[in-house]
């Protein structure tokens, strides 16, 4: 998500992401994220950290499972049939409040007696950072087309393949956590031009910490792996340099929205439902432009969850290590901050973007614009007693404080599925 300024005084907006963590704790063989080492070392004692994780962050990556895999045959419709009696307490949670609220909820607590609610599920909003998901949706597509038939090929390019950062990488005032597995330092700054890591850290990132460098990052190398095909894995920088400066716009501008729109149409998701038009970062528009603007709704975000819990977004090993990218080990923030969660896994994305206009003489500041003010969350809540549920929120409430709000939801969501 762009941030743009206003210069001449009245109206700013700002997209807004806190430093969270990703991936389980023990993932740092599987995938050679670093700052995963320095989490082993806490859990373990060797480090002291005054902040614990929750319980629920406490997962190994072999324990995450995908919930629908026995289901994967079934349609996403027989998932989003509304359950009266559920959609009946639901609607309570929202008795009074205007159309500003969406929400796609199912409960697969049980897989075989599923219960599905929704509100203003086909109402668009901009998307912010849960756009993120598909870029990251993107790159294991591309992965499966270089090595259709081969996992551990893809995991390795993940691994192994190393990139700079250039100018895709600039003009996020978020930082990212670079830790130096020798030293035992943690350090956490912006994207430099000169930042070079593989590419399962670049999608680490984009999601533990909502990078936007990281972001436009991961999606020009899912642009390539298209360019390139089979040949990626042995592009060299300077390959990747000319192919973009000789490369007329427009087309870089095509292909760079279709490898990150195109798999959610073969997911059945359409483009009012779910789409990506523009890269995270001005430095990307140096070389493609903006296309069709980016939308999000409810209903397309929880047709990707189910997929995504049936094994049916791009295969099996792609889902689950999608998942596994989305899994919480650290703070927890807006919705899934809510102390009810706290013993719960949470696979979680959010995205916020407000607007102010201080010429109204209003109170407003940070999730609480008096323009616009979106806020999105997308969670897989998963208890230690099998109370399963997948959640997407979507808001646009003015003037008031939307991290509170959605943690305020999580509570009385949990509430109702769990009684």
């Amino acid at each position: 998500m762009k941030k743009y300024i206003l210069i001449f005084g009245v109206i700013f907006i700002c997209s807004s992401f806190t430093v969270l963590t990703f991936y389980p704790i023990d993932g740092y063989e599987h995938t050679g994220i670093k700052r995963l080492k320095r989490l082993e070392l806490i859990k373990s004692g060797e480090l002291v950290e005054t902040s614990k994780l929750p319980a629920g962050a406490m997962k190994s990556y072999l324990d995450i499972k995908l919930n629908l895999l026995p289901k994967k045959n079934d349609s996403v419709q027989c998932y989003l049939k509304v359950n009266e009696d559920f959609q009946k307490e639901i609607n309570g949670l929202f008795r009074g409040l205007d159309k500003s609220y969406s929400l796609a909820v199912l409960d697969i607590s049980d897989i075989n007696h599923v219960r599905y609610a929704q509100r203003n599920e086909t109402a668009g909003y901009q998307p912010g950072s849960v756009g993120k998901i598909a870029v990251l949706l993107g790159l294991f597509n591309q992965l499966a087309k270089i090595y259709p038939d081969d996992f551990e090929k893809r995991l390795d390019v993940l691994r192994n393949k190393s990139v700079k950062a250039g100018v895709w990488g600039l003009t996020d005032e978020h930082t990212i956590p670079i830790y130096n597995i020798e030293t035992k330092k943690l350090v956490k700054r912006q994207v430099i031009a000169s930042d070079v890591f593989t590419l399962f850290e670049w999608a680490d990132h984009m999601l533990s910490v909502s990078n936007n460098g990281a972001a436009s990052i991961v999606w020009r190398e899912v642009l390539l792996m298209q360019a390139f095909g089979e040949k990626y894995p042995e592009l060299t920088p300077e390959e990747a340099d000319i192919y973009f400066k000789t490369t007329p716009k427009k087309e870089l501008t095509d292909l760079g929205n279709d490898v990150v729109n195109l798999p959610l149409r073969d997911l059945g998701i359409t483009h009012d439902e779910w789409r990506l038009g523009s890269f995270f970062t001005r430095g990307a528009n140096t070389y493609v432009g903006d296309k069709g603007g980016s939308i999000g709704t409810t209903l397309g975000l929880m047709k990707f969850l189910v997929q995504l819990e049936q094994g049916n977004v791009i295969d099996e090993a792609s889902s689950l290590e999608m998942k596994r990218l989305m899994y919480m080990t650290d703070r927890r923030i807006r919705y899934a901050q809510s102390p009810a969660l706290k013993d719960a896994a949470v696979y979680f994305k959010s995205g916020s973007l407000y607007k102010c206009d201080r010429s109204k003489g209003e109170a407003c500041g940070k999730y609480m614009g008096n323009v616009q003010n979106f806020m999105n969350s997308v969670a897989i809540v998963e208890h230690p007693d099998n109370c399963n549920y997948m959640v997407v929120l979507m808001t646009n409430v003015l003037r008031k404080n939307s991290a509170t709000d959605h943690m305020m939801l999580a509570a009385s969501i949990d509430k109702i599925i769990k009684k």
